[in-house]
Formats: structure tokens, sequence, C-alpha cells
């Protein structure tokens, strides 16, 4: 099992309970606040099935039917969630409103204190378990996990507070009222992560940051090639695919040129794991900036700058 697959199976596990110790909780002291984070739990619960079935399918080697592999995954369990989660907060929020009309009387609010102390405890470490792990392993799904969970740990708070300026005042009304401030957090988490899951299924570029590291690596070997264009990046869930066009002297082998691309893709590979290089080579066609011609690109031709000794070994 992966690293990534054990964080997933601890947040299942963890959620599981939180939901079964909410709702009975919610259910005996009759509390709608507490009711709602039952609800939370529950989608933060299903929120880990499906995070632990997409980092399952992402890590899967590409086949006939995905030659590219199965990151995406990960971006479609992350827009599931949000879109879940969503409609969860407007659920809350509508029986929030129906107990301010109608009224309620939570009863024991100290037992709700007690279970919005332990959720809390519990969330913040499931969550900095599951974000650690994210972190490393580049992992979107996990990463929407962690942010669920660390959610649940602020709404937490946020009940316990209220439940006990309730048990202090005696004002039944901070129940609901909690309630729907816990479900406006909820829409705010929904809608960062809608954004953040949803953009790579669009085939947008990594971020300026990285194109940066990767035109760095690139400009590192800049002796030994006369340009570069047509740089393409994307992301699928932990993968990135990048491809380029590398402009070459017209004399040069096959060979230098091979090793030249072989020791640019490692170097790439070194800073962002699990990426993907392509690198079509074209030699040079004149024009443009050619000071550096014929003489450059004759002893390239000639092997006089022979890549084995001096291609920069990045890695090194």
């Amino acid at each position: 099992m992966t690293k990534k697959a054990r964080a997933a199976r601890l947040s299942v596990f963890s959620n599981t309970l939180l939901v079964i110790f909410k709702l009975v909780t919610g259910i005996l002291i009759n509390s709608v606040s507490i009711l709602s984070e039952a609800i939370h739990s529950g989608l933060d619960l299903f929120a880990a099935l499906l995070a632990l079935f997409a980092v399952r399918q992402s890590g899967k080697p590409p086949d006939e039917e995905h030659q590219f592999g199965h990151g995406k995954f990960e971006n479609v369990a992350g827009v599931v969630e949000a879109i879940l989660i969503f409609i969860a907060a407007v659920w809350i929020i509508r029986e929030a409103v129906q107990k301010l009309l109608t009224g309620t009387e939570v009863t024991t609010p100290l037992w709700g204190l007690i279970v919005m102390g332990v959720s809390g405890g519990v969330n913040l470490i499931v969550s900095s378990i599951l974000m650690k792990t994210a972190r490393a392993t580049d992992s979107v799904a996990l990463e929407a996990d962690a942010w669920h969970l660390k959610t649940d740990v602020y709404t937490s708070l946020g009940v316990a507070g209220g439940l006990l300026l309730l048990w202090i005042t005696g004002f039944q009304l901070l129940d609901p009222l909690i309630a729907i401030g816990v479900a406006l957090l909820i829409i705010k988490a929904s809608f960062d992560l809608t954004t953040k899951a949803f953009l790579p299924l669009l085939d947008t570029k990594l971020p300026p940051n990285e194109e940066e590291i990767i035109k760095e690596v690139l400009n590192h070997y800049r002796p030994h090639y006369i340009g570069f264009h047509k740089l393409r990046s994307r992301k699928a869930g932990s993968e990135r695919h990048i491809d380029l066009h590398l402009v070459v002297p017209q004399n040069q082998s096959i060979a230098m040129g091979h090793e030249l691309c072989d020791e640019i893709e490692k170097a790439v590979q070194e800073r962002f794991p699990d990426t993907h290089v392509l690198i079509h080579v074209e030699p040079c066609r004149g024009g443009g900036d050619c000071k550096r011609c014929p003489e450059y690109c004759e002893s390239l031709a000639a092997g006089t700058r022979d890549s084995e000794r001096n291609l920069p070994k990045e890695r090194e």
C-alpha cells in the first residue's frame, strides 16, 4: 500500500468514528449545530472514501484506455467532493432557519462541548498528517481531504464556543445561528476546492513559478543548444506533463542530441518527481542570433564539444 493510500485510510477510519459520535450526541441533546457537524463529518467521510479511491486509481500505470496515466482521477474526485459539500451546506442552512422560526431547546450542552472538543482534536491530528502527505506526494485528493478536516476543526471550535455561551446564557437561538455560520464556512471551502481541482481538468499550464524553474534548467544547458520554443505544460493529479522544441545545430549527431535531451529530462524530473518530459529536437535553419555560427555549430557537429565530457551534470 502506498503512502497516499495509508493516509487516505486513516482519514476514512477517523471520520467514521466521528460521524457516529456526533450523530448520536446531536440527537440525544437535540442540537442542530452538532447535527450539522455530523453531516459535515459525513461528507468528510465520503470525501475520504473518494480520496482513497482516487489515489489508488491515479497510482495505476498507463494502459490502453488511459495512455497518459490516471492522474486526473484525483481532480475529478476533488470536484465531486466540492459539489457535495455545497449541497450539504445549503441543507444545513435550511434546517437552521426552520429551527429559528419554530424554536428549539438544546439539552445538556456540556455533552456537546465534549464531543466538539474530541472532534476538533482528532481532526487536527489527522488533517496535519494528510496535509504533510499531500505536499510530499503532490496529491490534490489528499489535500482536499486535509482541507475538509481542517475546516472541521474550525467549525468544531465555533460550535463548542456557541454551546459554551448557550450553557452560560441560556440563549437558545445561538445553536441555529452557529449552524448557519458553519454552513457558510463550508460553502467557502467548497468554492476554493472547486477552483483548485477543476482547473487542471481544463489542461491549464503549470503555475508561473514552476515554469520559471523549468526555464532555469533549460538555461543551465544553454551552451549546448541554439534555443527552444513551444514550451507547454499541464498537470493531471500529481503528474506533470511538459513538452518543448529544442533547436540544435544542423550537423549535430543524433546521439549527442539524444544525450542532451536525456540530461535535461532528468534534471527537470529531479525538481518535479512524477513528471513526463517530451522534447522534440529540430535543426537550426539559420537566421536570428547566429553570431556563434558557423564556428559554434561546426565545433558541435565535429564533436569537439564532446557531450559526455562537457554537458553540465545538473544532478551532481
